[in-house]
């Protein structure tokens, strides 16, 4: 997980943090696009074009993200990992998703391969910077998890079975939303720098509703746009 974020740097912007933060957030937290976002500020008298809110978004998304998942709890230790495919300028490439048992997003891969090599370097990315090793993985019959994981985490239980991967199959579906309200993603680069981004924010404001109370559900967003307001506007977690 990242450790030292940078703080969100606003000098020489015309605007100030409260309306950028609120464009980035209307962005990755529901399926519009960057002209949706425009509409809906001038809606509000507030006159930026959709291109302000591209270059908003790319600047101080990942920085948000970031520090949302640096302030993020300790993730559990059952590990469930798919791979979907994503189709970018008629090439195939695989998006790596690896959820906790609660549903909570570990990290995301884009690469042109599921092989071992691929596998390998997926787990790589989700180990760096943890201070701990999942009690169990579960993935698909992929051969790739096993061989991989033989190298990576020899002393982990290893459960492959399609049936058991459900959450991880399920935590592909927002991704599937913006793809086709994006019109497919441009590049590998463009995907990777979008979902790593839209994952946390969007999960951030995402508690597992079904399980709450009305009333619980409203204290914990409201706690949740308190740490938002906190990232965006570069305070320190106390």
């Amino acid at each position: 997980m990242p450790t030292n974020t940078p703080t969100p740097n606003y000098k020489g912007f015309r605007f100030p943090s409260e309306i950028i933060s609120h464009a980035v957030w209307l962005y990755f937290r529901f399926s519009l696009g960057f002209r949706d976002v425009e509409e809906l500020l001038a809606q509000r008298g507030i006159v930026v074009t959709y291109e302000t809110v591209r270059q908003w978004c790319l600047k101080f998304g990942q920085t948000y993200a970031n520090e949302l998942r640096r302030r993020h709890p300790r993730c559990g230790d059952k590990w469930h990992l798919d791979e979907v495919f994503l189709t970018i300028r008629g090439e195939r490439y695989y998006l790596w998703r690896a959820v906790d048992q609660d549903g909570n997003v570990l990290d995301i891969l884009v690469q042109s391969r599921r092989n071992k090599h691929a596998a390998k370097r997926f787990f790589r990315k989700l180990l760096k910077g943890l201070q701990y090793v999942p009690r169990v993985i579960i993935t698909d019959k992929l051969k790739s998890y096993a061989a991989a994981k033989r190298e990576i985490l020899p002393g982990v239980e290893h459960r492959q079975h399609k049936g058991l991967n459900n959450r991880a199959e399920n935590s592909h579906q927002p991704t599937r939303l913006r793809e086709k309200k994006m019109r497919r993603f441009k590049s590998a680069k463009q995907a990777q720098r979008f979902l790593s981004t839209f994952g946390p924010i969007s999960g951030h404001f995402q508690p597992r509703r079904h399980r709450l109370h009305a009333g619980e559900y409203r204290a914990i967003l409201q706690d949740r746009f308190l740490v938002w307001n906190e990232v965006t506007r570069g305070k320190q977690a106390a």
